[in-house]
């Protein structure tokens, strides 16, 4: 049987081989497809003849290009007019198509930012992930995650007393806040201070944005010097506290700032780090002269299909081609100065970044961001937190051929065999998807709790919707894998199947000790459980999705099963629409058992109701209550 797959494969890459040949000694991209024409790998050429050639020559091949070359039965090419253009076309469909096998960039988050809308009376300090730029607004960053950002803004609104309402909230407020009570907000809202003094505290609170924050923290101290006068100690105490915040939020960055001297005030600093298995990047950024913090990725070796310098200008530019905010003016970085040309030529399409040595001004940032990604890699891997370690244990756990990309997870929640529901997790390489989660809302059935009938049910329906996982994941044990293995057998799917369960926690009768239960993952064909906390990678990964599944498919039930109750009476009540039907759902924070112990008055002030129609709610409640 091998040797008739092996004659096979040979015969399709004899004959793609044969194709390859007559393509143009042009440069270009070329998209390797599989039986299906799905797109599987977007690459580039200078010379597309002798590129896409390779792939179908005896020739030796890393393990990764062995896989894809076995998956691929056609291809197709487009021409460019040099190899900076085809870089560019590469990006765009590598986009287009997130083909399996290039390597992806998995950030889907873009940066936090601090905006002011000066459209605005008395404007605001705004923490905003995704900007609409205009000549009103003032913006500051990006920041980088975990920069605390969302804390130093909670804390420059209090101590320079700016307004935290909504537009809506400071437009029809006739009297201040508690905010003003406690000395938190001047209120503006009912002009206790003017637009130019506002202005003034707000211009002090954007100083630590500015890189001048010294006359601001000074300020600071003389409230809290004042406060402490004034006896006001946990004023005083509270004012000391957040200064120190403040302080530490200014002091790294100018720190740095005093290292590096250089006109340019918006850097992006770029270093790389290359493991025995995978490669990580740090990216420093500078914006208006201030350091805001790094960003960091890392790929897997195996999955480099060029040497790592071609790969990383990928990286780039698929990174900076989709961060629409604040892109630097200069990006540093060690990359030869061929690698720095084309990036720089790719550029040209979209932005007027430079690609820099570092030269005298950035050394000291580069050697920092260089060591930054060591130590990540070093970190991750000392603490088995490497998504692709976890992934390649269970690419040997099942024997499959390569690593596993797509997972997903499946949680049925059912209450006495009413409203079940079935939620659908998806991770990929590792990280959730949250775009590709769905719920399933299954048929109650008259013998309640039926495993197989409901897998069953949500297999046909999951064969909707597109191209399947690489592993299926049950929350349960030997029973559930076995069911949801059934339904995909009857669907002749070949998708492996494994479960996730925990052992019972064991006493030892002549101690007091308890073992604490473990987390095991059912495997296929194999008798006993492989227990996850060998694998601390994997157990990351099986337990969140576990996690997940649970938190999503018991949220949608619940929900359902609220709304079937409650609307069981409520559809008794007379006058009630649809619509007002919906609003008073969301008011609902009792049982129906506690809604008819309540007298006509407090039933009223429960829903916000007239006498009149809580009369009939009563009435309904109480033959309720009766039957």
């Amino acid at each position: 049987m091998n040797q008739v797959k092996t004659e096979r494969t040979q015969r399709i890459q004899s004959k793609l081989l044969e194709k390859a040949k007559n393509l143009p000694q042009k440069p270009g991209c070329y998209l390797m497809k599989d039986n299906k024409g799905k797109v599987l790998y977007v690459g580039k050429a200078k010379k597309l003849k002798n590129r896409v050639s390779s792939y179908f020559q005896s020739s030796a091949k890393s393990p990764k290009t062995e896989i894809l070359v076995s998956h691929i039965r056609d291809f197709d090419f487009l021409l460019a007019d040099n190899e900076s253009e085809a870089f560019i076309l590469e990006n765009n469909l590598i986009k287009k198509y997130s083909p399996k096998y290039n390597i992806m960039l998995r950030d889907d988050k873009s940066y936090p930012y601090v905006v002011v809308d000066y459209s605005e009376p008395f404007p605001r300090l705004l923490y905003q992930r995704r900007v609409k730029r205009s000549s009103d607004k003032k913006v500051f960053g990006p920041f980088a995650h975990g920069s605390n950002l969302g804390e130093i803004l909670r804390i420059l609104r209090k101590s320079f007393e700016l307004r935290d309402c909504s537009l809506r909230e400071f437009r029809a407020r006739k009297e201040p806040c508690l905010l003003y009570q406690i000395k938190q907000c001047s209120a503006p809202c009912v002009e206790y201070i003017n637009e130019k003094d506002y202005q003034e505290d707000l211009d002090h609170a954007l100083k630590f944005f500015e890189g001048q924050s010294d006359e601001s923290l000074a300020i600071l101290e003389n409230k809290m010097l004042e406060a402490s006068e004034n006896e006001e100690f946990e004023r005083a105490a509270l004012l000391r506290d957040q200064i120190k915040t403040l302080r530490d939020f200014c002091d790294y960055s100018q720190q740095k700032n005093a290292e590096i001297q250089s006109k340019e005030k918006d850097v992006d600093v770029i270093a790389y780090f290359e493991g025995e298995f995978e490669v990580d990047v740090a990216i420093y950024m500078l914006r208006n002269g201030l350091l805001l913090g790094h960003k960091n990725f890392h790929f897997p070796l195996i999955d480099f299909e060029d040497d790592i310098e071609t790969e990383l200008s990928k990286f780039v530019l698929q990174y900076y081609s989709s961060t629409y905010d604040s892109l630097p003016r200069v990006i540093v970085s060690s990359f030869s100065s061929a690698t720095r040309k084309l990036i720089q030529d790719a550029f040209q399409s979209f932005s007027e970044m430079k690609m820099k040595t570092a030269g005298k001004d950035f050394k000291s940032l580069l050697k920092l961001a260089h060591e930054q990604a060591q130590e990540n890699q070093r970190f991750r891997f000392s603490n088995n937190e490497s998504e692709y370690m976890g992934l390649n244990k269970l690419k040997d756990l099942l024997s499959l051929s390569e690593r596993p990309i797509t997972l997903e997870c499946y949680d049925i929640a059912i209450f006495q065999g009413a409203s079940p529901t079935a939620s659908q997790i998806v991770f990929v390489n590792g990280q959730p998807d949250k775009k590709k989660y769905k719920y399933y809302h299954l048929k109650e059935r008259a013998e309640g709790n039926n495993d197989f009938a409901m897998m069953k049910e949500v297999i046909s329906r999951r064969l909707k919707h597109g191209e399947l996982p690489d592993v299926f994941i049950v929350d349960g044990g030997k029973g559930q894998v076995s069911s949801f293995k059934a339904a995909l057998d009857e669907a002749d799917i070949k998708v492996p199947v494994i479960g996730i369960a925990k052992s019972k926690a064991q006493s030892n009768f002549s101690s007091s000790e308890v073992k604490k239960s473990e987390e095991r993952l059912i495997l296929p064909n194999r008798s006993n459980p492989y227990i996850l906390n060998k694998n601390k990678a994997l157990l990351k990964i099986i337990v969140s999705m576990r996690d997940e599944a649970h938190r999503f498919s018991r949220k949608l039930h619940h929900k359902k099963e609220t709304e079937r109750t409650f609307q069981s009476w409520l559809d008794h009540v007379e006058g009630i629409g649809p619509k007002r039907k919906k609003e008073l759902l969301k008011k609902m924070t009792k049982s129906v058992e506690e809604l008819s112990k309540l007298n006509l008055e407090e039933l009223k002030k429960e829903f916000g109701v007239s006498k009149k129609l809580a009369e009939k709610m009563r009435l309904v409640l109480m033959d309720k209550k009766e039957s």
